[in-house]
């Protein structure tokens, strides 16, 4: 009886194995590049779940498409806060699936650029019958505060080392010079290529067809059918019983090789109260592994700090056998940037393989820390870039006036007073800072120079002065070595730390709005005497969103977004008078 038994439990385990697997992903809102929460006290996020991480839906839809036992990959992509970076990446890893004799579905309400894109690698793209089409090209917008500066009594005193580096022409200037204009139709131009070719493609289509359909403005849900952009007309119950009659003896897996992300239990104070008394540590690994460090936002010394605090950490991990640093950044401080910089090259003098992976964008001081990598993996829309320096001062002397406030000022050396608020620079002071912000572009060249070395194609000069370019375009000058995402890094790294299977762990590990307020801060365990001051706490980011937004919320999102970066690069470049910063655009793709 007790065999009979063993072979019924076997039998049942070995059909339990052999039963096919869909994949489901539902992609509904924004994809956290480093898993950290940021709130404001207007849309406070109190929820124990942790955060959905990039780096989480890379890897499950990179071993969706290699697992023998998934048969399908069903996507439902309405609401999808993807940029064109990420879902490049995502379509690889669909496109793979479909290489290993996968079915791939994709679900949309909506066709548009990102629908589009996404569906352009399945094999089976259905719209819903009146679905809303929004699929009329890119749309780039910069705005422009001159004219609110004026009102305001405010001067913007802006200092650039490079022609094509326009950050800061939003703030004294009401357009674009021609050299800021003439990079943004080259940049434009390449991502438009990127999204009609990739299309086109997908759906075995002329480019010249899906760009006369872009320019018809405005077409239905059975004109997209006709012209061959989907394959099928259904509404969301008869999508869900179709997929159900064909793969009847499937598990059909939400959120497939996804971590869990519920988070604590939070049931009562006393759960609270545990929280607050754990100790915060990242559970250390026992098997080797690359490390996956993400840079994103701004650059500043608030923002560097966990980013720094985790590569010096790792360092002091034996098992940490490669690191991906993940960078999506504009750039910012040119100090900050170097400080971040020294601790990656102090990664790499130790010999373990060190790569980066751009995202949306790795520009300025964004591509200042990008530039020693041993491999740098960007993908073909990335925006990348920008080598040259600004300096700039918000001069407020003649808001004071019309407020009927007076200044009375004593120094002490002749140019204590360069960065005061009441006056902009003189013709002395000017050249000073010109002369530091020199300094600082000399050694951004040399950080790439020596980085870069012999793969750069051509003169560094011609390639710098703040033009900004595509991934492909990079590719191409040599800035970056491969066209590639997050899991090409990994794989990388790991191949070349000798590690069979490519484990990667996302550090700072990701933790839930909930535990980011409430539990401690990690034990110093790296050793450093002087450390880096930790980023604001996510209680002041809150209050400090509230001054940014006050104000702003009768506004549209996307002139409520352009206004808070805004704000937020004023406030960089209060803290250092030497940005490396790159262009800021409003994109609607």
């Amino acid at each position: 009886m007790r065999i009979l038994l063993s072979l019924l439990a076997s039998a049942t385990l070995a059909a339990a194995a052999d039963k096919p697997v869909v994949a489901v992903y539902d992609l509904e809102g924004a994809l956290s590049e480093n898993g950290i929460a940021s709130n404001s006290l207007l849309s406070m996020d109190l929820s124990p779940e942790r955060p959905l991480t990039f780096h989480d839906l890379a890897l499950g839809f990179q071993q969706a498409a290699a697992d023998p036992e998934v048969r399908a990959i069903v996507i439902d992509a309405d609401g999808a806060m993807l940029g064109l970076p990420q879902i490049q990446e995502l379509r690889r890893h669909l496109l793979d699936a479909r290489e290993a004799g996968k079915d791939v579905w994709l679900y949309s309400d909506y066709y548009n650029n990102k629908s589009a894109l996404l569906g352009s690698a399945a094999n089976h793209f259905v719209l819903m019958p009146e679905a809303g089409v929004d699929f009329a090209g890119i749309h780039a917008q910069s705005m422009y505060f001159k004219g609110l500066l004026d009102k305001a009594g405010l001067e913007a005193d802006v200092i650039h080392i490079g022609d094509f580096k326009s950050f800061g022409e939003e703030f004294y200037r009401t357009g674009p010079s021609e050299f800021a204009a003439t990079q943004t139709e080259e940049l434009i131009d390449g991502m438009f290529s990127e999204i009609t070719g990739a299309v086109a493609d997908g759906r075995g289509l002329d480019r010249a067809t899906v760009v006369g359909m872009i320019d018809k403005g405005t077409f239905t849900a059975a004109e997209a059918k006709e012209a061959g952009l989907v394959d099928d007309l259904q509404y969301r119950t008869d999508f869900n019983t179709a997929l159900r009659e064909k793969y009847g003896e499937a598990e059909f897996a939400r959120d497939y090789a996804l971590p869990d992300r519920d988070g604590p239990d939070i049931d009562s104070i006393f759960d609270v109260f545990k929280l607050l008394m754990s100790s915060g540590d990242d559970g250390k690994s026992k098997d080797d592994y690359v490390a996956v460090v993400v840079l994103e936002g701004g650059i500043s010394d608030a923002s560097i700090a966990p980013v720094r605090k985790a590569i010096v950490k790792l360092l002091k991990d034996e098992h940490a056998k490669a690191l991906v640093l993940r960078v999506d950044s504009p750039g910012g401080s040119a100090l900050s940037s170097d400080v971040l910089w020294e601790v990656t090259d102090e990664w790499k003098s130790g010999g373990r393989p060190f790569a980066v992976s751009m995202g949306g964008v790795a520009a300025s001081g964004g591509y200042y820390v990008s530039a020693g990598a041993d491999r740098i993996f960007a993908e073909p829309g990335t925006i990348t870039g920008s080598i040259g320096v600004v300096g700039m001062k918000i001069v407020a002397g003649e808001a004071l006036e019309k407020l009927g406030i007076t200044t009375h000022s004593v120094q002490r050396g002749k140019h204590a007073d360069a960065m005061s608020m009441t006056e902009g620079f003189d013709e002395e002071e000017e050249e000073l800072i010109r002369q530091a912000m020199v300094e600082v572009y000399g050694t951004f060249k040399k950080r790439i120079t020596d980085g870069r070395g012999d793969r750069l194609k051509g003169e560094l000069e011609g390639m710098a002065g703040g033009r900004v370019y595509t991934g492909r375009r990079a590719l191409e000058l040599g800035l970056v070595d491969e066209l590639g995402g997050l899991t090409d890094a990994i794989a990388w790294a790991a191949g070349e730390a000798g590690l069979e299977e490519p484990d990667s762990r996302l550090l700072p590990e990701p933790k839930s709005p909930f535990e980011g307020l409430f539990s401690q801060p990690e034990k110093n365990e790296d050793g450093e005497l002087v450390r880096m001051s930790p980023a604001a706490s996510t209680a002041t980011e809150a209050v400090a969103g509230v001054i940014r937004e006050a104000g702003l919320g009768a506004l549209p999102e996307s002139t409520r977004r352009a206004v808070v970066r805004a704000l937020d690069r004023l406030e960089a470049i209060d803290g250092s008078r030497v940005q490396l910063l790159g262009p800021d655009l409003e994109l609607r793709w």
